[in-house]
């Protein structure tokens, strides 16, 4: 899969990429929160600015994405996170850390522009039988980073601060946009594309997502999916602290022990993901956990909390295989764009409100409940995909060859 240029241009963007990300993230959340002194609603605050654009722009972008040229729309919206970040970095300056927020809300809005444009590029340059590895490699890409990130964020952050922070991330946006230059120049759509409207098209993507039954029933396990995942997203900290008993820095070591096993994780399903249906992986990544969540929740034993933590990271790489496999089967290259666009702000929608929500609750019960509703609604998601099991398997070649 290396041998194929566009994959290995992309995954090398996509490396420098998550190094300005993870850099940025753990600075923010750990200078946020020394001057907050530990405030869950701010805490909270940051995963809503990370995640709330992708709710707000996936569809624009998506439709975007499929009217424009996948690489240029790439290499600008690096170029303009960049930019981004050295205006954040002159602001915070001046004293005001609430500039930071902003800054995160821009650059996670610029992605939703870059992420559906690499996605069309995979479906147009790699061949059929080599999409679930492709994306099992990106799975492996973000699980490196799951290991690497906090380490290499929280010591940034630690021994040089937050302004030595946001330089590392404004060079590292810089480099991915470097990088993805050099792709081959894009290639000219059909003369169809680009010819309606804007909201034409992005009503059209709608529609084919609401027409496609498999894509139609894979939305609604995304939603309940959004809601487990971001009602417990930012109270991984409380976690560490409050049942643990330990230092807000060692979040970074939790995470790691989970990017750790997504990584033999996500090696392991490169070599089986032909082998087993896309619906199959995500039904039990989603079922493993949802057990894993409650008993993160319960847990107190530092031992075993990094245990199930493990068991978590070694089967998440079915999620987002799964997920990303039903996406590329089930959709036409020239609705690549919206129908991710489409699909992406019915899960991340659901995942703000429970990142919104996640505070509030924490405060109002408990951390038990709140991960034990999580973990109610990753097995209420896995439920709802029964339809795409009954589904004919020729239903799939027909959506791939239409």
């Amino acid at each position: 899969m290396l041998a194929n240029r566009y994959v290995k241009t992309i995954m090398f963007s996509r490396v420098l990429l998550q190094l300005g990300v993870w850099i940025r993230n753990f600075a923010v959340l750990l200078y946020v929160t020394e001057k907050t002194n530990n405030s869950s609603f701010y805490v909270s605050l940051i995963s809503v600015v990370e995640y709330a654009p992708i709710f707000l722009f996936a569809l624009i972008g998506g439709t975007l994405a499929d009217r424009w040229q996948p690489k240029r729309t790439m290499v600008g919206s690096d170029l303009l996170s960049a930019v981004s970040v050295l205006i954040v970095l002159l602001v915070l300056t001046g004293g005001n850390w609430y500039a930071l927020l902003f800054g995160t809300l821009v650059s996670a809005s610029l992605s939703q522009f870059s992420q559906p444009s690499a996605m069309k590029l995979y479906k147009q340059h790699v061949p059929g039988e080599q999409l679930p590895g492709v994306m099992a490699m990106s799975q492996s890409l973000l699980a490196i980073f799951m290991v690497f990130g906090p380490m290499i964020g929280t010591f940034i952050f630690i021994q040089y601060g937050i302004h030595v922070s946001l330089i590392l991330t404004f060079a590292f946006f810089l480099g991915s946009a470097g990088v993805l230059s050099l792709l081959p120049r894009d290639e000219s759509e059909p003369d169809s594309m680009g010819k309606g409207s804007f909201m034409n098209e992005m009503k059209a993507g709608i529609r084919y997502l609401v027409n496609n039954r498999s894509l139609r029933t894979l939305s609604t396990s995304f939603a309940a999916a959004g809601l487990a995942a971001g009602i417990i997203q930012p109270l991984a900290i409380f976690i560490v602290m409050e049942k643990l008993g330990q230092d807000k820095a060692f979040l970074q070591w939790v995470m790691m022990a989970n990017g750790a096993a997504m990584l033999i994780g996500g090696a392991a399903i490169m070599g089986i993901a032909k082998k087993i249906q896309p619906q199959l992986l995500l039904a039990i990544g989603l079922l493993v956990s949802a057990v894993c969540t409650v008993a993160v929740g319960m847990s107190t034993n530092v031992v075993l909390s990094l245990s199930l933590q493990v068991i978590s990271g070694l089967f998440y790489p079915c999620v987002q295989v799964g997920i990303q496999t039903l996406i590329m089967r089930n959709t036409e290259p020239a609705y690549m764009g919206r129908v991710g666009g489409a699909i992406t702000p019915i899960f991340m929608g659901m995942m703000v409100i429970g990142m919104s929500l996640a505070g509030f609750a924490k405060d109002a019960f408990s951390l038990e409940a709140v991960y034990a509703f999580s973990g109610g609604m990753l097995v209420v998601g896995a439920l709802l995909l029964i339809p795409i099991f009954q589904t004919h398997p020729s239903h799939t070649v027909r959506n791939e060859t239409r």
